[in-house]
């Protein structure tokens, strides 16, 4: 089950389970759109995957307690700024990789 992480592991934006500016690697790294697509360029620093949108868990128990009462959201900070020369150069060949093929 995804955990949902709190804020942006960059910036420490908020990004609350609700929140449609989550985005995430499949290990879960947690970024804001702005850092994930911009500053990151769609590269993972911490894998050097590529991110999508995170889920939004249900608010309500529309069906078999799969909702957010029921599972709630880590409260759990993992905030570690990126360091963005280090990235870049890290970056520099797996942005041109789609992320399907890294």
């Amino acid at each position: 089950m995804l955990e949902l992480r709190p804020t942006c592991e960059n910036c420490n934006k908020r990004l609350p389970p609700e929140s449609l500016e989550a985005r995430i690697c499949s290990y879960e790294c947690t970024f804001c759109a702005d850092c994930a697509e911009g500053l990151l360029h769609d590269v993972c620093p911490n894998c050097g995957g590529g991110f999508s949108p995170r889920p939004v868990r249900p608010a309500k128990n529309w069906k078999g307690d799969n909702f957010l009462s029921a599972n709630p959201a880590s409260a759990v900070v993992k905030h570690k700024p990126v360091d963005l020369s280090a990235h870049d150069f890290f970056a520099a060949t797996l942005k041109f990789i789609p992320p399907e093929k890294r």
